[in-house]
């Protein structure tokens, strides 16, 4: 500070071209220049002279103020004299800066030490020669000299204190004019508030709510979130779970998710992911449509009668057209009152999907119940479908001509269970026939036709056709063949739709008395060829717009079902865990399913798959439609297999094949019988159970030591009998011993080597091992006996 006041007051005197003595400045007052022609008025404020011209100030004592020279030793274009490194005008710039302009500045700059705060006031040191700055502070010394800005105080509470003040006269934290002064708390705020901003714009892009199914990767619920993906993955990293882009979580993860997002989950199955669109339905294009009936019942109740008798009619009719098994539906004409499409279902517990399913399709069930076996429990599960799809019941009550039919009884339990007839005061329409004997049939139709008109039933035939899959198979020459049922719209030969989660056209359409149709409307039991694979009985059936949007829709379906069982699969939870441990004490049994249509497979696979116990599980590896071919074999032969064929019969490829590599195919028509071998089977896989079984019982009341041979011990046979096979406990005070069972060495009566030995009869026994024997023990003698265990089977 001292060197650089030296060469200020050296570069003054040097430069201004004035002598000392003529150096004294009146305020606002002409003076004379060496150095410049003609007097020259400088005011606080104006732009700063030209080197070399002289700043007038205003005197602030009685003793004349010299004033700061800009000019002196000017550098370049700068206008300062010591011009600071990081300013742009002269004296000393630099210093303590706080806002824009600080520090020790000259020239037109008002203030020597000056602060700007952080709202931008001015305060600090002022300098006592010139004029005050706009907010100065208070002056508290002048002092002569020409170093300008020396003098004033701080304004109160915008200045510096005395640390400061050094610091800038020393200097010490010279910032650029540009860097005005922040606090970080200020930037703190500021940085929260962006952030804040942020995550308020992310959650108005949210939904607020989505649909999802069991599982999702990570990047679909980003996309249906409308996020990114790394929001979702340092969510689940803060949850503890570390996930790839890729990854899946289950729905429940996902909707916790979506919950810290304000985003409500929904979850929904498979086709209501990938649905389409349907046309909308105009009024004036809604026409009445045949009535849907499935006839249910319990086996044995008279269900196949029933149809044959419905069938018989119609041939009197003159519309004969017949009906294949496997169809499991057909129409049928009443003379006068239009047509009734009839589904059939079978009445075993096994097939419990398939009434279930064609409850879901129908209008109307006939709910068949034997006059003299009453309600069963297939009835009372016909019932529960009905009402979970809110179906109208008519009941016929079917052998009415037997001795035994008691029909009254049939109507009480059914009123029991709420299906109170109308002539009781209740709901529920009553019918009773004689399938055998093709009576009462008209008052069913009749029946059935006057429920439809209640229902008022309609349909729009000009939309593009929704449907239900009944049934599926493969067909020797025609290859993938759909039994579907019509339930809006029209379906036309050439369409493309999506089948489950196949995509497929309509190569071939023929309709239930096996002619070749090239439409067919709402209510109409239709067969399609031109299927990709073999859908699920009870899938969706819809036309889409075109080729394009069936494949990509099929291609979806199949990517989230194939994502669905792989997640399943993985999926682990303490008790499977559990069962994990325990693979090891169970026993595999493997068998592949084939059959003529879907439906059978389906109903075949599930009730096998309940044979499954602690000891043996039953692993169903393959189940489809079709003939058994070789490679069924093949995995057989790999997995160990049973190959059962379910009204099939195997190529003669895959006969020799099975031959050869000494594969078992078992071929049924009935599910009963399946049912019994495999449960049979797996008995045969079990370790028999063994038995002990008593003998008989001796007290030892003597022991002899033998040489060679240990010791023997003198007993007496006091119930039963023994015989060298028997296995003996060593009973001492009433506790057993031995850990595990004896096996008898010897058995002699004297010195003779004995068979058997029975009550009241003394012997010498020798016992295999065992040498702890002692007078007055009891020996208990049991034999070991192999029983076949039998499994405890819920179906």
């Amino acid at each position: 500070y001292r060197r650089q006041r030296q060469m200020c007051i050296r570069d003054r005197a040097s430069m201004s071209g004035i002598p000392a003595a003529n150096r004294n400045i009146i305020g606002g007052e002409r003076i004379k220049s060496s150095v410049h022609n003609g007097p020259i008025v400088i005011k606080s404020g104006d732009l700063p002279p030209v080197p070399g011209q002289i700043v007038s100030g205003t005197p602030t004592s009685s003793r004349p103020r010299v004033a700061g020279v800009v000019g002196g030793r000017s550098n370049d274009r700068e206008r300062g004299g010591f011009r600071s490194r990081d300013g742009q005008r002269g004296g000393y710039q630099g210093g303590y800066q706080g806002g824009q302009r600080q520090g020790w500045q000259g020239g037109q700059q008002t203030g020597g030490f000056r602060r700007f705060n952080g709202n931008g006031q001015q305060g600090g040191f002022n300098r006592a020669g010139g004029q005050n700055g706009p907010i100065g502070g208070r002056p508290t010394y002048n002092r002569p000299g020409g170093r300008p800005g020396m003098g004033g105080a701080p304004a109160s509470g915008s200045g510096m204190d005395l640390n400061q003040k050094t610091a800038a006269r020393k200097g010490v934290g010279r910032r650029k004019e540009g860097g005005d002064y922040r606090s970080r708390r200020d930037q703190e705020v500021d940085f929260q508030y962006q952030q804040k901003k942020k995550e308020e714009s992310k959650l108005a892009a949210v939904p607020k709510s989505i649909d999802i199914m069991e599982n999702i990767t990570v990047s679909d619920l980003a996309k249906k979130m409308n996020l990114k993906a790394s929001d979702i993955i340092s969510k689940l990293f803060k949850m503890g779970m570390m996930v790839t882009i890729n990854q899946q979580i289950d729905h429940e993860t996902a909707e916790i998710i979506a919950n810290e997002f304000g985003c409500e989950v929904h979850l929904v199955s498979l086709y209501d992911e990938t649905v389409i669109e349907d046309e909308a339905d105009r009024e004036e294009d809604m026409v009445p449509r045949a009535p849907i009936v499935t006839i249910m019942g319990h086996v044995d109740h008279g269900k196949t009668k029933l149809l044959d008798a419905i069938r018989s009619s119609d041939v009197a009719g003159g519309e004969f057209g017949g009906i294949t098994q496997h169809i499991g539906a057909y129409k049928v004409n009443v003379p006068g009152r239009g047509d009734v499409v009839f589904l059939d279902t079978p009445g075993h517990a096994a097939f419990s999907m398939m009434r279930a399913r064609g409850a879901q399709v129908t209008d109307i069930v006939v709910l068949v119940v034997a006059a003299n076996d009453g309600v069963m429990p297939q009835t009372r599960e016909a019932i529960d479908h009905a009402r979970a799809a809110n179906v109208p019941i008519i009941v016929a009550i079917n052998k009415c001509d037997l001795a035994d039919a008691n029909p009254e009884r049939v109507m009480q339990q059914l009123s029991d269970i709420g299906l109170v007839p109308e002539e009781w005061g209740g709901q529920t329409l009553y019918c009773r026939i004689s399938a055998l004997k093709k009576e009462g049939i008209d008052d069913l139709l009749d029946t059935i036709l006057l429920q439809a008109e209640m229902l008022e039933l309609k349909a729009n035939p000009k939309c593009r056709a929704v449907g239900k899959i009944l049934e599926s198979r493969i067909d020797q020459g025609r290859g993938t063949v759909a039994t579907v049922i019509v339930q809006k719209g029209t379906l036309h030969q050439g369409d493309y739709y999506v089948a489950g989660i196949y995509p497929g056209r309509v190569r071939a359409m023929f309709d239930d008395k096996g002619q070749r149709i090239q439409s067919a409307g709402p209510s109409t039991p239709v067969e399609i060829i031109g299927l990709s694979d073999i859908p699920s009985a009870g899938d969706p059936f819809q036309v889409t717009e075109d080729e394009k949007q069936a494949r990509m829709v099929g291609a979806k379906r199949q990517e989230l079902e194939r994502l669905g069982n792989s997640a399943s699969a993985n999926k682990i939870t303490l008790e499977n865990l559990y069962d994990k441990i325990k693979e090891g004490e169970i026993k595999d049994f493997n068998v592949i399913i084939k059959g003529d249509v879907q439906g059978s497979v389906e109903a075949l696979q599930g009730t096998l798959q309940k044979l499954s116990t602690d000891e043996i599980r039953l692993n169903v590896i393959r189940a489809s439609a079709g003939a058994i071919i070789e490679s069924d074999i093949t995995l057989a032969a790999a997995s160990n297999a049973l190959v059962i064929g379910f009204n099939v019969r195997p190529t003669p490829r895959a006969q020799a094949l099975a031959e050869q590599e000494k594969v078992e195919i078992r071929k049924y028509n009935i599910i009963y019988d399946v049912v019994d071998d495999i449960k049979a089977a797996m008995e045969g896989m079990l370790s028999p159970e063994i038995r002990e079984i008593d003998c008989g019982k001796a007290e030892v009341r003597e022991v002899f030591r033998v040489p060679k041979v240990g010791l023997v011990a003198g007993a007496y046979i006091l119930e039963g009998k023994v015989t060298r096979s028997c296995y003996v406990r060593v009973v001492r005070d009433s506790i057993q011993i031995n850990k595990d069972n004896i096996r008898i060495a010897s058995l002699k009566r004297f010195k003779d080597d004995a068979k058997e030995v029975t009550a009241g009869y003394e012997c010498g026994i020798g016992l295999e091992d065992f040498q702890d024997i002692q007078k007055g023990d009891t020996l208990e003698f049991v034999q070991m006996q192999e029983v076949a265990r039998k499994l405890e089977f819920d179906v």
